[in-house]
């Protein structure tokens, strides 16, 4: 809840003027029966018509400011929690963008999504009831007590010896529901990895028929999840009945004890009457204060997870390491670089046969401003992981990167990465025109994004749409083919002519020409950007610079294409089965 009332202080004035106007409505419903009490028991037996009206006028006023307080008063409450839950989603997306790699891994997408959406929603929630039921249901059940004990103590102490109970339900069964409601929203994170895994992969699951097989998998992920909420919802659920059971044998025995004082003289009838229409406001006010409850259940359990990640901050930092002589005339330099995927692992020190596992272990190498890398090795050696630990996506364990003479721990966010244009394996294409998709928020000229995709090969088939560079992609580039996919892809990459190129086996789609033509281009035209290629093919890499063969996280060979030829076995069978 403290997230909830951080947000809230911002709109501290609002806030209070919308408590204050739902204040006065509910002030002006108390004294309705006060008034209806009053006039049948001192106005209507006088009986003379003027009175009646006039207090028949001013209870038509008190009925219409009633209503319209209470509306002005919900309408701001509402108009002020829309407020509240558009800036934590605001920062929560915020924080999103800028989590570390372990911090997203720790988290994950699916928890991230349900976060944002429908822990959010909860937030929203409570914090409209917290501007308007927070106010009225505790002004309705007090007050119905004070006019009550003003009325008649006798009939009032029935309820003043009932209400201790009631609260002291209430509460018991909400410091049960939060737990419980945190458990609900876990489970909501399994079903939304299992819609987004199906969504994402529906192809896959229609071709190899496996519908069946996902569907029970996600039929047992949603009953558990509305298992959980279900007994979250019944727990919660408590008090309502037990409230309304003890109330309506409150109200028998102020009607059978009013009765009996109204025979014996000792009150008017018309305070039965307003005793029970106060009953029925006191009934309001708690079974309202059951329903606060249940909603601050559902949303501190939303609010801590969403404090959980907005708590994380801006984890970029930018360090202060101290001077490290770097390689003569490098621009890039990786020097005894090791990492391992996972914050638990590192802090655990979890081993595998008697090593930490690594993905990358003790990498060393060095590249002049314009010269190009290839990397290849076999599925999951950590070529990537090079890339990612260049980009600053994690941190390495050990060793030291730098870029143009400086450690990449003391850039800024926006001061390193603005020396990139990068194409990652199964990259995003945006719904959006094809222009957008390349631009990318960067306002580049026509001829800048024409000249990328000419030097991406991928102006042939922009030129060949009817909409050209207007033509609107789907989600993910639905409607393109694969190569297609990737020159756009590549396009977007070149067209901010950044400083480091990286192209992480983006031409995989490709045919041998379309790929072959695309290097020449690129470096023809991008002659003073430094490439790092990533790729399966020995005939993307051999005209590189420099060519890293890595093999289970370790570089085992480094050199130009002859000397690796000459040097390094598995270069050599590689390029023997893929040329013969």
């Amino acid at each position: 809840m403290k997230l909830i009332f951080r947000y809230m202080r911002k709109y501290s004035y609002a806030i209070f003027l919308a408590i204050f106007i739902k204040l006065i409505g509910t002030m002006f419903e108390l004294t309705l029966p006060y008034i209806l009490e009053y006039m049948i028991d001192h106005v209507v037996p006088e009986k003379d018509i003027t009175p009646v009206l006039l207090w028949g006028a001013l209870m038509f006023v008190a009925t219409v400011c009633c209503r319209q307080f209470n509306v002005a008063a919900n309408r701001r409450a509402i108009d002020n929690a829309h407020r509240i839950s558009y800036d934590v989603r605001r920062d929560l997306f915020k924080v999103t963008a800028n989590l570390s790699g372990d911090s997203f891994d720790e988290v994950g997408l699916p928890s991230l999504i349900s976060r944002m959406t429908s822990d959010s929603y909860n937030v929203q929630t409570a914090a409209a009831q917290l501007q308007s039921l927070c106010v009225r249901a505790p002004i309705m059940l007090l007050g119905g007590v004070v006019m009550t004990l003003l009325m008649d103590r006798y009939l009032a102490m029935i309820l003043v010896i009932i209400l201790p109970f009631l609260i002291a339900v209430v509460f018991i069964v909400s410091s049960k529901g939060i737990p419980m409601y945190m458990h609900v929203q876990q489970k909501l994170d399994t079903v939304v990895r299992i819609m987004r895994e199906n969504i994402s992969g529906i192809r896959v699951v229609k071709a190899l028929s496996k519908a069946s097989y996902e569907k029970k998998r996600f039929g047992n992920a949603n009953e558990e999840m509305t298992a959980s909420d279900v007994k979250a919802g019944t727990v919660m659920a408590i008090p309502g009945p037990f409230m309304q059971l003890c109330l309506n044998i409150g109200l028998t025995l102020v009607v059978i004890c009013g009765a009996k004082r109204v025979n014996e003289g000792n009150m008017e009838p018309g305070i039965i009457l307003a005793f029970l229409t106060y009953f029925n406001m006191i009934t309001m006010g708690v079974m309202g204060l059951n329903r606060i409850f249940m909603s601050l259940s559902k949303a501190s359990a939303s609010a801590d997870r969403i404090d959980a990640v907005i708590s994380k901050g801006d984890e970029w930092v930018c360090h202060t390491v101290p001077d490290n002589p770097l390689s003569a005339d490098s621009f890039i330099e990786f020097r005894n670089v090791s990492f391992s995927y996972g914050k638990e692992n590192k802090a655990s020190g979890d081993f595998v046969g008697g090593k930490r596992e690594k993905a990358l272990d003790d990498i060393s190498f060095c590249l002049r401003r314009g010269q190009s890398l290839g990397i290849i090795g076999p599925t999951g050696c950590g070529k990537t992981t090079v890339i990612n630990l260049l980009l600053r996506f994690y941190d390495a364990d050990d060793g030291s990167i730098t870029i143009d003479g400086r450690d990449i721990r003391t850039y800024g966010k926006d001061e390193l990465r603005k020396h990139f244009g990068v194409v990652f394996q199964n990259d995003m294409i945006f719904k959006d025109s094809l222009r957008n998709n390349i631009d990318f928020g960067r306002n580049l000229s026509e001829e800048e994004l024409l000249a990328a995709a000419r030097d991406a090969q991928a102006i042939e088939y922009i030129d060949g749409l009817d909409a050209g560079l207007d033509h609107q992609a789907d989600i993910k580039g639905a409607n393109l083919s694969g190569g297609q996919r990737q020159r756009l892809l590549v396009s977007r990459a070149l067209a901010g002519r950044p400083g480091i190129l990286i192209l992480d086996d983006s031409s995989s789609a490709l045919d041998y020409k379309t790929d072959s033509d695309m290097r020449h281009a690129i470096s023809e035209n991008h002659k003073d950007s430094t490439l790092i290629l990533i790729a399966q093919r020995v005939s993307s890499v051999m005209n590189m610079d420099i060519i890293m063969v890595m093999d289970n996280g370790r570089c085992i060979g480094l050199g130009t294409h002859d000397e690796l030829m000459k040097n390094c076995a598995a270069y050599r069978e590689t390029y023997e089965m893929q040329t013969c």
